[in-house]
């Protein structure tokens, strides 16, 4: 397997780690790639845009804008970094779109409701402020400060015969939104992003991509209006963790036995093998690809939940106010 096969093998939906993957592969800065980062107290946002489709191929990642927030003390229940996220979360959502005062904004939550890890989308929409049956019959009830919001859960493939991409269409086809955001539970390559980072794109998302199930894309070039993907990883694929942990014992038995060493000539032998393949053949006959996630992952998906339906919610409704400042946000 070359270095190109084993790093396309690795099942990764942030482009953060996409183009820390290439990097390493290659040596250099990925022409066609503008990336920046910001620290912001606690957490760190990145800001990645691919601009040519040569950095597309590479990338294995569509042409547009990448933002991620990352908060590794998140994983502690810390509800005052929570609010820092999904403020700093609300801020960059709005940075990525345009939106008027009768803009209509419908919320897509991806995933499989009876599937904690992947239930996130669904945990998302049950938090969701939505407006638009208000507006339509007493939208005095309402006052000044809120858009038409909608919101629905699809369910996947396997629950109702019908691809997730095609009850979106037809809904859109009815409701005629201005704006769809989907939310979705994503994979990553690092074990330390699980429910510690969130990314947003302006590029749509392909259900399922992460784990090896692509189904039919949800973009605006499928849906016919722009698409904003918004995920949280919350599985790692087993074969990474355990190459990353063969990685470190490797390294640590070559440090101790030294380069004159015959056993380094042997270990450097493996370290530098397919060890990937060796780990996938290992684990076909029990299920092939296995993800792996953490085993508070309940608490993890309703506090994660929690605050990107507040951002999103903030986001939408100008009149929802920053506990912060009690001002409006935008």
């Amino acid at each position: 397997m070359t270095a190109e096969q084993e790093r396309r093998s690795i099942r990764t939906d942030l482009a953060i780690e996409a183009h820390q993957m290439l990097v390493e592969e290659v040596k250099e800065e990925i022409p066609g790639v503008m990336m920046e980062t910001e620290t912001i107290g606690e957490m760190r946002v990145t800001r990645v845009n691919i601009t040519s489709e040569d950095a597309e191929r590479r990338m294995g990642k569509k042409q547009g804008k990448y933002i991620t927030l990352e908060a590794p003390g998140l994983r502690q229940k810390n509800t005052e970094l929570q609010d820092i996220v999904s403020r700093q979360f609300t801020k960059e959502l709005l940075s990525m779109i345009e939106l008027e005062a009768d803009t209509t904004i419908l919320v897509v939550g991806l995933g499989n409701w009876n599937v904690t890890p992947d239930a996130l989308g669904p945990r998302v929409i049950k938090d969701l402020l939505v407006t638009r049956h208000i507006l339509h019959l007493q939208p005095e009830t309402l006052g000044e400060g809120f858009r038409a919001v909608s919101a629905i859960a699809p369910g996947v493939l396997g629950i109702t015969g019908v691809e997730t991409g095609e009850i979106i269409q037809g809904l859109v086809e009815k409701v005629k939104p201005d704006l769809l955001i989907a939310v979705d539970a994503l994979a990553a390559r690092s074990l330390s992003r699980l429910h510690t980072t969130v990314q947003i794109a302006d590029t749509g998302i392909t259900p399922g991509s992460g784990v090896g199930n692509k189904r039919l894309g949800i973009s605006q070039e499928t849906i016919g209006i722009p698409v904003i993907a918004v995920g949280v990883p919350t599985v790692v694929d087993a074969v990474t963790i355990a190459d990353d942990l063969t990685t470190h014992l490797l390294e640590a038995i070559m440090e101790e036995a030294g380069p004159d060493s015959p056993v380094y000539k042997v270990v450097q032998s493996i370290a530098e093998g397919d060890r990937r393949s060796v780990m996938s053949e290992i684990l076909e006959p029990y299920g092939g690809r296995l993800m792996v996630t953490p085993k508070d992952i309940d608490t993890l998906i309703e506090d994660v939940a929690r605050l990107l339906a507040g951002g999103i919610n903030a986001a939408m409704h100008p009149a929802i106010e920053s506990e912060e400042t009690g001002k409006y946000l935008h």
